[in-house]
């Protein structure tokens, strides 16, 4: 397989970071990183890991679509969906994924951040869509994960007012999970993930598909993932060792 030349990848026993590396192009999307992001789904999907988008932590997560190649597509390429269904591939990754934001995160960029699972972001990280001003709307994912994320009201204001949200402010609308100084992101980023994989690998997997499920598949897809999961001798390993624990304690207190 070709080295990717738009990506810098950690692949790491348990998780996999992915850095975006068109810095002289403010890593905007292009035709090359999205057909390196698919192959790196390929590999996802076989060999399920957490995974974390960053554009590093110089600034800039990702300032959108590449709007050279924008440019020159018709609506043939838009029908196709080139960014959406790749978002769509990266949210529907067997194991959790998180953005890893430092900067802007624009556009196209932005609806990569909005399409993982969890973000975490720096005191500098900002979100914006300014597609209208490119007479184009924001065709990858904004319009009905904006919406889930923050409400119709703040996703208005940013999808046809221009509003940008800052870092303080998608903390406090819950698009961030947590704000870090950007010498501390990854760390930060880290450390989410490993309070995420103390828990079951398996119900990592289940509790995201039965989260992602669409509202009429409930309450059915939620007894099927737990059935599974009761089954499974990791329930049996962890929940004997927590009846152990319990017990100590117990034992201790006389």
């Amino acid at each position: 397989m070709d080295e990717p030349t738009t990506l810098r990848i950690d692949r790491r026993e348990d998780r996999t970071w992915v850095t975006l590396d068109r810095h002289a192009a403010r890593n905007a999307i292009d035709a090359a990183m999205v057909a390196e992001l698919h192959r790196l789904c390929d590999e996802l999907q076989d060999e399920p890991k957490v995974l974390v988008v960053t554009g590093g932590a110089d600034g800039v997560f990702a300032g959108g679509a590449d709007v050279g190649e924008l440019l020159a597509r018709r609506s043939k390429e838009a029908l196709v969906g080139i960014n959406l269904r790749l978002f769509e591939r990266i949210r529907a990754l067997p194991m959790p994924t998180v953005a890893a934001v430092d900067g802007w995160a624009l556009g196209g960029g932005a609806e990569l951040a909005y399409a993982c699972d969890l973000r975490v972001g720096t005191t500098r990280a900002k979100f914006g869509q300014p597609e209208p001003q490119l007479g184009i709307l924001a065709g990858a994912g904004a319009t009905f994960r904006l919406i889930r994320l923050l409400g119709e009201s703040l996703t208005k204001q940013m999808l046809l007012a221009g509003r940008t949200l800052e870092a303080h402010e998608a903390l406090r609308f819950g698009l961030l999970s947590e704000v870090a100084e950007p010498e501390q992101l990854f760390a930060t980023v880290d450390a989410l993930i490993d309070r995420m994989l103390a828990g079951s690998a398996k119900a990592l997997r289940l509790t995201k598909l039965a989260v992602d499920a669409p509202a009429d598949a409930h309450p059915n897809v939620d007894l099927l993932a737990q059935a599974v999961l009761f089954e499974d001798i990791e329930k049996f390993d962890r929940m004997t060792a927590f009846l152990g624990r319990r017990r100590a304690r117990q034992a201790q207190r006389g």
